[in-house]
């Protein structure tokens, strides 16, 4: 049983839908204060409302300084403090390499790997003053592990996220600012599902666990890793994939069945 986060606040980015939907309700039913941040105030308002009145909608674009000022802005101003930042705003466009623009990979980058630098940043002085603070990314299984045709730029970005992670890790840990990573592998979102069900079979039969993660599944190891239990924890990652890493070759998969 973890210790009560009841009353303390987080900032869940990318919070409107998905995992980051599914990441801001979990928090919120374990009686978290939460701030939940998307492009659109009606989207970010449409979940704080079932979150309940301990929840708030913001609306800010994370891939700039001043979207991501005006977010710790409003947890201030809203709960009085920021004790964690769940750092999950993120795009996945399609695009081959033969075909991606500067501006197209450019675009992932910053909204994905920038947003992450502006948004720890934002968070750093109400986390300093407070004496300690918890930050957890949304990272991927692609990119740091494996890799995916037309997703070049969106590895890049996640990759990229664990670099950052290590070493703000070691800054931030006088400060007792921990910062750590969750990365899931393929998780039934609004954008899975509208893929058709053959398309989500295929993907279930790459996985040992035979299905597709659900967004709490993540939103539960991030609540972990914002726990008073995780306290000693930096630095690292949990991937949350139903063991899809783990085959060596699509045999290996089939021998389970022998």
């Amino acid at each position: 049983m973890l210790k009560s986060l009841q009353g303390k606040t987080v900032i869940v980015t990318g919070g409107s839908r998905g995992i980051g939907r599914g990441i801001a309700r979990r928090f919120g039913q374990a009686g978290l204060n939460v701030l939940v941040v998307s492009r659109h105030q009606a989207d970010a308002d449409k979940v704080a409302a079932e979150i309940g009145p301990h929840a708030a909608g913001c609306a800010a674009d994370v891939s700039t300084p001043e979207g991501c000022a005006a977010m710790a802005e409003a947890a201030l101003a809203r709960f009085g403090g920021i004790d964690i930042l769940c750092a999950n705003a993120g795009i996945f466009p399609e695009a081959k390499l033969t075909e991606m623009t500067p501006a197209q990979f450019d675009h992932v980058i910053n909204a994905n790997l920038r947003s992450t630098f502006l948004s720890v940043s934002a968070v750093l002085p109400a986390m300093t003053k407070a004496g300690s603070g918890r930050i957890v990314l949304t990272s991927s299984i692609t990119g740091p592990i494996t890799g995916y045709p037309g997703w070049s730029h969106y590895g890049a970005s996640k990759a990229g996220q664990l670099g950052f992670m290590r070493t703000a890790a070691i800054e931030l840990a006088p400060r007792k600012i921990t910062v750590n990573a969750v990365l899931p592998g393929n998780i039934l979102t609004e954008g899975l599902e509208g893929m058709g069900a053959d398309y989500i079979a295929k993907m279930e039969a790459s996985i040992p666990m035979k299905r597709l993660g659900s967004v709490e599944d993540i939103a539960n190891a991030a609540l972990f890793l914002a726990s008073e239990e995780a306290a000693y924890i930096t630095g690292q990652t949990i991937t949350v994939d139903g063991g899809q890493i783990l085959p060596e070759s699509l045999g290996a998969l089939e021998a389970m069945g022998s």
